[in-house]
C-alpha cells in the first residue's frame, strides 16, 4: 500500500509539473516547490549525474516515477490542451494566478525558520522579482522568430544553448522555461517539432535530439549549483525563490501576449474570479492530498 501511495504522489507531482512547464509564464519548478518535492528532485537529479552507484540507482527509481507523470502531462498538453490554452487563455490565466498567489503564503509558512530574523536577505527577493520581470518584459517586446528548417551549425548551437537555459529555468521556481523559449523564438517551433515526431513524422527529429542534448547539458551544469545553494545558503535561496514567484505573477498576467496569435494581457475585464478561486482551491487541495499520501 505504501508503495502504491508513493507511485500515486510522484505521478501527480510529475503530471502537475509538466502542465505548468507547458504553459508560458508558469514554472514547473514553482509547482515542485509548492508541492514540497523540489529539494528532493534537485538532490535526485544531482545524484543521477554525480552520485555513486547506489545513489544513482535510488535517484533513477525516484525520477522514473516523476517522469511517468511528467511525460503523460506533457503529451496531454501538446496533443489535447494546446487548443484549450488558446481558446480559454483568460480563464486559465486567472486559474494559474490564483494558484501562485495562494501558494506564496504556504511557502512562507513552510520555510518560516529560514525567513524569520534574516530580513536583510530581502534584497535577494527583490533580485528574483526583478529578474523574472525583466525576462517577461523582453519576451513581450522582443520575442524572436526562428526557422528550424535551416539545420545549420548556427541553428544547432543556438537551439542547444537555448535548451540549456530553458531547462535551468524550468527547474528554478518562478522562472518559466517556456517564457525563455518564447524570448529565443523557439517555443512554437519546438512544440511543433515534438508534435511532428509524436505523429511519426521524423523530419524534425534532428533538432529535437539537439534540444534534448541541450536540456541534459543544462541539468548537469545547473543542478549542482542549486543543490549547494539550498544546503549552504538556504535563507538566501528561499528569498530569491519567493521573489521569482512574485515575479511570475507578472509573467502570468502577460501570458496571453505570448500566444501564436497574441492577445491582450489579463485585465480586470478579462479576469475570472471563479477560476482565480478555483486556483486557490486546487493548491490547498494538493497540499491536503500531499499530507494524506505522506501520512502526515
Amino acid at each position: 500500500m505504501k508503495k502504491l501511495k508513493d507511485y500515486i504522489i510522484n505521478f501527480i507531482n510529475g503530471f502537475c509539473m509538466a502542465l505548468a512547464d507547458s504553459v508560458p509564464g508558469v514554472s514547473g519548478g514553482t509547482i515542485a516547490f509548492i508541492l514540497g518535492f523540489y529539494e528532493k528532485l534537485v538532490v535526485a537529479l544531482d545524484n543521477l549525474f554525480h552520485g555513486n552507484f547506489n545513489k544513482k540507482k535510488e535517484a533513477l527509481k525516484y525520477l522514473f516515477k516523476i517522469m511517468i507523470g511528467w511525460v503523460i502531462g506533457l503529451l496531454l498538453s501538446i496533443l489535447i490542451l494546446a487548443n484549450l490554452f488558446t481558446k480559454n487563455i483568460y480563464l486559465l490565466t486567472s486559474l494559474f494566478l490564483g494558484f501562485i498567489i495562494f501558494a506564496i503564503p504556504l511557502v512562507i509558512k513552510e520555510e518560516k525558520e529560514q525567513l524569520k530574523g534574516k530580513y536583510y536577505n530581502i534584497i535577494f527577493l527583490l533580485i528574483g522579482l526583478f529578474l523574472v520581470g525583466v525576462i517577461t518584459y523582453l519576451n513581450h517586446s522582443n520575442g524572436l522568430k526562428i526557422d528550424l528548417n535551416s539545420f545549420s551549425i548556427g541553428t544547432i548551437i543556438y537551439v542547444f544553448l537555448a535548451a540549456s537555459l530553458a531547462i535551468s529555468a524550468m527547474i528554478l521556481p518562478g522562472m518559466s522555461g517556456s517564457t525563455l523559449l518564447l524570448i529565443f523564438g523557439l517555443y512554437i517551433p519546438i512544440v511543433n517539432a515534438i508534435k511532428e515526431v509524436i505523429h511519426f513524422n521524423f523530419n524534425s527529429i534532428g533538432i529535437v535530439i539537439v534540444f534534448g542534448l541541450g536540456m541534459i547539458f543544462g541539468i548537469l551544469t545547473f543542478i549542482k549549483l542549486m543543490k549547494k545553494s539550498l544546503e549552504k545558503r538556504r535563507s538566501v535561496t528561499i528569498y530569491l525563490i519567493l521573489g521569482m514567484m512574485l515575479g511570475s505573477i507578472y509573467s502570468i498576467i502577460m501570458g496571453p501576449t505570448t500566444l501564436d496569435i497574441p492577445k491582450e494581457p489579463l485585465s480586470f475585464s478579462t479576469f475570472n474570479i471563479l477560476f482565480f478561486i478555483l486556483g486557490g482551491i486546487l493548491i490547498f487541495g494538493l497540499e491536503y492530498l500531499k499530507k494524506i499520501l505522506n501520512n502526515k
